[in-house]
């Protein structure tokens, strides 16, 4: 699933733009057509995965926000990495 906020609503009523389920490019892709460009001109910043799909997706479709790799993602991939090194012989 992916999951469309409002970040300047903190988390309250509102707050929750789209909710897409699924993760296929193409079926995002669908249902962010439905938003108005006027819409999503108005995004200024987009908080994602480390997916390249999702980068391609909001570049082409919020050419105005900027894309923000979310923490998570980060440092899960940062640990992984570290337990790799750690685990070499």
């Amino acid at each position: 699933m992916r999951f469309f906020t409002n970040k300047a609503k903190k988390a309250k009523k509102g707050s929750v733009a789209v909710i897409v389920k699924g993760t296929k490019a193409d079926y995002v892709i669908s249902v962010i057509r439905r938003i108005p460009l006027s819409k999503r001109n108005e995004v200024k910043e987009i908080t994602l995965d480390i997916a390249a799909s999702m980068y391609l997706i909001t570049q082409k479709f919020f050419h105005k926000a900027t894309r923000v790799t979310d923490r998570f993602h980060v440092q899960k991939l940062a640990s992984e990495t570290v337990q790799q090194i750690r685990t070499r012989k």
